[in-house]
């Protein structure tokens, strides 16, 4: 089984992190599952444009296909602007209708006010079911207050929160997987 995990922005460490934290969490869960992190800073990810993927450039076909390639995924976003960044919904621009059909698609999202913990139900969570994605009850929230100076989770409900996180993803794809 193979976990894809999704930074969703261009800027700063904080949302990598978070992401990482869960794929680690989710080696704890089940040491045999293969983790990947695609980080959009890493990438040149081009705009969608309505040509076929093969027509863009090499990132872009790098990242959509290891997307597709996943069995599960997870999708890290900073909030900007009470909603997700440009080049994360960029990204899902790239992905066919109906991709993330029996995928469990989590969510972990950081932001700098707490008054943000419901965007992902309402920016990222329309996005993951149009895309058929099944999305788990569990998401994480995670304050820039619960970072440390090197921008590493230092609050522990919060890393408690993300090990249930990742555990719940994995018993649900384990689940889906079983019934198809």
């Amino acid at each position: 089984m193979k976990l894809v995990g999704v930074a969703g922005s261009l800027l700063g460490a904080k949302t990598a992190n978070a992401v990482e934290e869960v794929l680690n969490a989710a080696k704890s869960v089940d040491p045999e599952i293969e983790t990947e992190l695609v980080d959009l800073r890493n990438y040149e990810v081009e705009f969608v444009k309505g040509k076929p993927l093969s027509e863009y450039n090499e990132d872009t076909v790098k990242v959509i296909s290891t997307i597709l390639s996943a069995d599960l995924l997870l999708f890290g976003t900073p909030v900007y602007q009470a909603s997700i960044p440009g080049p994360l919904k960029n990204l899902f621009d790239h992905i066919p209708m109906g991709s993330f059909k029996s995928k469990v698609t989590g969510m972990i999202t950081t932001a700098g006010s707490e008054k943000h913990y419901l965007v992902p139900e309402y920016a990222l969570k329309p996005i993951l079911t149009y895309l058929k994605g099944t999305v788990p009850l569990g998401n994480v929230f995670i304050h820039n207050s619960d970072f440390d100076e090197q921008n590493e989770i230092a609050t522990p409900v919060v890393k408690t929160r993300i090990g249930n996180l990742a555990e719940e993803m994995i018993l649900l794809q384990k689940s889906l997987s079983s019934r198809y």
